[in-house]
């Protein structure tokens, strides 16, 4: 049995010869998916809620921590991608580093944390399009807009964005990438013009007292609280390099377009999200940020209803490719580990026509839209969190490994300072894990728990490894 979970997959750079996705994106493609996931929640929606509960203006250093946690994690997602490549992400470079348990535990893990991804995003961006339409007199009933635990019926506009981005992702890549890369534009001009409005509106006071809930305590309720805290639940915004890694098998030259697409994003975006969180709470004390919509919140608290107006619109276009590209990655993790034989061949059928696997996007889409409609945004939120970082932990301790284990493989791109730098990530990574609430390490556990019952029951029996031994 030892011999069979620890299997590990022969590692192929880039699946050759396996690869029935169309090679289509270009770096800067990659470099825009990344800006599209990354920047979205973590300044439009979590910004007020990690700096109202968690950190007040010290959000700025919660920024900071998780930047850096997630450098060290991205440095490492790049070297495995230009090496290993393949469209699963994380768990491709588990299964040829740890072996087979481990890469579909950190599978299972990546299915919960792009699908709950989705569905919390949706959360944020229905909360930004009742406020527009609000805004001019068309405010949907709250029925419509809340879930069941939050006094609501269904929120009916974040289940409905979701089946909208399941078709435009059936009708191809390049389509969908070519919509996100308009949608990116037209956020970044939302934020410059929120910044070009901010900067002039900044009172000091407001970032007085600067840490009002220190660096970290825990509550007695088991709620975490101060900037490490905060950083943990920020973390969520920065989840969107990762899903770049699973556009490997539709790169064009994937050995030196991934690698640009993952630093860049993620270096450009840290510096947006350190000056917008820095502006959100001078312009407004951090009290008045628990909100859905901090950023047009503020703009309304300020006075400026046509600016608050203008980012609603912007933020919907800019959430918009946060859930686009979040769902891209989902569905390409569930076509590898359908590929491998660790889920049912069911999952692995490629549309002739399009290229791309219908079935897994239609399913996922369905389950997400019921999620998203049925789920309130803060308890998506920390879920998302764990799994993400227990992902980056193995990614990062994945470097260390293959650099003994697979000494000369070719690496087009090298994780500096190894293994110093994998190892600042495995440990910035766990430390973040270690300041989430209790109640999410035990929804977490649940689901590895449940995961493992899958893998036992049947993926074990239907490896494709276990055929061909």
């Amino acid at each position: 049995m030892l011999h069979k979970i620890f299997r590990t997959k022969q590692i192929m750079p880039h699946e050759q010869g396996v690869t029935q996705l169309k090679r289509c994106l270009s770096a800067w493609d990659l470099a825009f998916l990344g800006v599209g996931a990354i920047i979205g929640t973590g300044i439009f929606v979590l910004t007020g809620i990690a700096a109202a509960t968690q950190a007040g203006p010290a959000i700025v250093l919660s920024f900071v921590v998780a930047g850096l946690a997630c450098a060290f994690a991205a440095l490492s997602y790049a070297e495995l991608s230009a090496a290993i490549g393949g469209c699963g992400s994380a768990y491709g470079y588990s299964y040829a580093a740890f072996g087979e348990l481990i890469a579909f535990i950190i599978g299972w893990d990546l299915l919960l944390e792009y699908a709950i991804s989705v569905a919390a995003v949706a959360n944020g961006w229905a909360g930004y399009l009742n406020n527009a339409l609000t805004a001019i007199g068309f405010g949907l009933p709250e029925m419509l807009t809340k879930a069941p635990m939050a006094g609501g019926f269904i929120n009916l506009p974040a289940a409905l964005i979701i089946l909208v981005l399941m078709f435009l992702l059936i009708a191809g890549v390049k389509h969908s990438a070519k919509a996100n890369n308009m949608m990116v534009a037209v956020k970044l001009v939302t934020i410059s013009i929120f910044i070009g409005i901010a900067v002039f509106n900044v009172h000091p006071e407001n970032w007085q007292p600067f840490m009002p809930f220190g660096w970290f305590q825990t509550l007695p309720g088991g709620q975490t609280t101060g900037v490490l805290a905060g950083a943990s639940l920020v973390f969520f915004a920065y989840v969107g390099f990762d899903a770049v890694s699973t556009a490997a098998e539709e790169a064009k030259d994937p050995q030196k377009d991934l690698p640009f697409g993952i630093v860049s994003s993620l270096v450009f975006c840290t510096l947006i999200y350190i000056i917008v969180s820095g502006l959100l709470t001078g312009v407004v004390n951090y009290k008045e940020l628990n909100v859905s919509s901090p950023v047009a919140h503020a703009l309304t608290l300020m006075g400026y209803k046509w600016g608050a107006a203008v980012i609603s619109t912007g933020v919907i276009s800019g959430l918009t490719t946060v859930m686009l590209v979040l769902y891209y990655g989902l569905t390409r993790i569930i076509f590898a580990m359908s590929r491998d034989g660790l889920l049912s061949p069911f999952f692995s059928e490629v549309s002739e026509k399009t290229q791309t696997p219908i079935r897994v996007i239609i399913i996922s889409g369905v389950i997400m839209a019921l999620i998203a409609g049925l789920v309130p945004l803060g308890e998506l939120a920390e879920l998302v969190n764990i799994g993400t970082l227990a992902a980056f932990v193995l990614v990062c301790l994945g470097v260390i490994v293959l650099r003994i284990t697979h000494w000369d493989l070719e690496r087009p791109f090298r994780a500096p300072l190894n293994p110093l730098f994998p190892v600042l990530g495995v440990l910035s990574c766990g430390s973040l894990m270690a300041f989430l609430p209790a109640i999410t390490w035990l929804r977490f556990i649940v689901w590895l728990i449940l995961g493992l019952v899958v893998y036992f029951v049947y993926s074990i029996k239907h490896s494709k490894l276990e055929k061909n031994a």
